[in-house]
This record gives C-alpha cells, sequence and structure tokens, in this order.
C-alpha cells in the first residue's frame, strides 16, 4: 500500500488526485506552475515500473515546460513514434550515464556530449548547438539501462552526460548511488540551461522541485526508505 493508499484507509475519504502530476491534491503544486518556453523539446520516457508517485519528478518537469512529451513503455519502434510527431533522431541528445565515467570531465563544464565510443567530443559548444531536442529516462538505474537496450534508436542520437556542480535537492530523502545523481526535473533543467543558453530555466525547474519537496514535508506524509535513482546519470 502506497503512502496516499495508507492516507485514504484511515481517514476513510479518497483524497483527490491531480490529473497533471498525479500526486494527491495536497501534494501536487501544478497550479502554481507556469511552465518555461523551451526552444529544445524534451521526450521523458518512463519505465513502466517506476511508481514513485510522491518524490518522483518527470511528470513534474513535463508541466514546468510548455514542450516536453511524457511517455510510459518499454520501447517504440522510432523516436518519431515515440515523440508522435517526425523527428530526426540523430540530432536529438539522448541523457545516459551508462558504464563508466567519461575521462577528465572539463572542470567548466557540467554537461558533455560524447561520441558512439563514449569519448567527448572536440567542440563541445558546436554540439550542443546542433541538437534539436532530448530524451531522458525516468527509472531507476538498471531501468534506465534497460530502456537504453530497448531502444535501438537511441544510438543515433548523441549521447550526452552531466556533471553537476551542485547535489540533489534531494539530500538524504534519496540517497543517489553516484555523485552526479539528480532527479530527472533537475537534469533536464540543467540539460536545457546549457543548450538553450538560459540559465533561468535550470533556476526554474529546481525551483519547481524544491516547492514541490516543501509540500511533501509540510503534508508529514512518511517517505518510504529511499531507492537508487537514474536521474542526472550522464545520460
Amino acid at each position: 500500500m502506497d503512502d496516499a493508499a495508507a492516507t485514504e484507509a484511515t481517514s476513510g475519504v479518497a483524497e483527490a488526485i491531480c490529473p497533471r502530476c498525479l500526486k494527491p491534491m495536497s501534494l501536487s503544486v501544478c497550479d502554481s506552475i507556469e511552465p518555461v518556453t523551451n526552444r529544445v523539446p524534451v521526450l521523458i520516457l518512463q519505465h513502466p515500473q517506476e511508481q514513485d508517485k510522491i518524490l518522483g519528478t518527470a511528470r513534474l518537469a513535463a508541466v514546468s515546460l510548455t514542450d516536453a512529451t511524457f511517455k510510459i513503455g518499454l520501447s517504440w519502434p522510432s523516436l518519431t513514434k515515440a515523440l508522435g510527431r517526425q523527428a530526426d533522431a540523430g540530432r536529438w541528445a539522448v541523457l545516459y550515464l551508462g558504464a563508466g565515467r567519461a575521462a577528465d570531465f572539463p572542470k567548466d563544464r557540467d554537461v558533455l556530449v560524447l561520441d558512439k565510443k563514449g569519448t567527448a567530443l572536440p567542440n563541445q559548444d558546436a554540439a550542443l548547438r546542433h541538437i534539436e531536442g532530448a530524451v531522458v529516462f525516468d527509472g531507476t538505474w538498471s531501468q534506465a539501462k534497460t530502456l537504453w537496450w530497448r531502444n535501438a534508436w537511441v544510438l543515433k542520437g548523441q549521447r550526452v552526460v552531466l556533471n553537476p556542480k551542485r547535489p540533489s535537492l534531494y539530500g538524504q530523502l534519496r540517497r543517489e548511488p553516484r555523485r552526479e545523481g539528480l532527479s530527472t526535473i533537475e537534469a533536464i533543467g540543467l540539460l536545457l540551461a546549457r543548450i538553450e543558453k538560459r540559465p533561468e530555466i535550470e533556476t526554474k525547474l529546481r525551483d519547481n522541485f524544491r516547492m514541490m519537496l516543501e509540500r511533501v514535508a509540510a503534508s508529514g506524509v512518511a517517505i518510504a526508505a529511499p531507492k537508487r535513482r537514474s536521474r542526472g546519470r550522464r545520460r
């Protein structure tokens, strides 16, 4: 039984669910969010077994942007099918950590574009300028790996990894197995801010995330034991 169900069983009254983020209305911040206009569209692919409705941020990220598509599933035949409109996978970034770390991550960069062998491209600024969209996986580390291997078309994209300079706002609520771990909304904010050269995107999405965490804390809802997440993986 999840936290929302436990609350309902105790009170005898089923709490309404927000239709956008699917959190109980007492925890939803959707009505307080003004979506950020993003030039680079985002496709969020959530693993079907990702069930964290209290601390999860994938749907919140979609609500926070004017051009974001949210899908649940394991595989799609192409980017076009997953996105619901025509798109060239070769011009899209795929945020995915994978195994190991990119050698000598530049100190002045927190977003790095890799080639097919996992080596940093020589002209990072040019690589970022040519990105037309971003694919982000939502789920645990193993679930993200499953999504990566179940969708062959992601190999056509520009693989992007993150090396954030500050830790996730999750803090002790969710321990990350890797230092670069972020929530999905934080990872998307960081990536879009660097691609579009608009730091206000990262700030706004991070503020939305903070507002959600404050709402959860104020509610007194018990949080289950932290899971290992795939957010912010050098995806």
